[in-house]
């Protein structure tokens, strides 16, 4: 198993229930479809960001620390955070 962290970047209008749905669909793909686990999920907030994404200037950064296989569930959790409209970025790197 690899170790990965994903930094996320929703709307920071949307509220927390809206916000906690998304994280708990991104992080079900990671334990239920590619058999990982959630090391850590840190919340690190609002925060103002470099440039407008998508005309909105602020943003709720997330941080999820997490263990999977190498067999596509980089490039799922990439697909899924893409149609969901309120997730303004994401990137996952490998930890080492």
């Amino acid at each position: 198993m690899q170790k990965y962290e994903m930094l996320i970047i929703t709307d920071a209008a949307l509220p927390d229930e809206g916000r906690d749905a998304i994280l708990k669909r991104l992080e079900d793909i990671v334990t239920g479809s590619f058999s990982g686990n959630i090391i850590s999920d840190d919340r690190w907030g609002v925060r103002k960001l470099q440039y407008p994404i998508k005309f909105k200037t602020e943003g709720f950064y997330t941080c999820v620390t997490f263990e999977a296989d190498e067999n596509g569930s980089v490039k799922e959790l990439y697909r899924v955070a893409g149609l969901i409209a309120e997730v303004l970025r994401v990137m996952i790197t490998k930890k080492s």
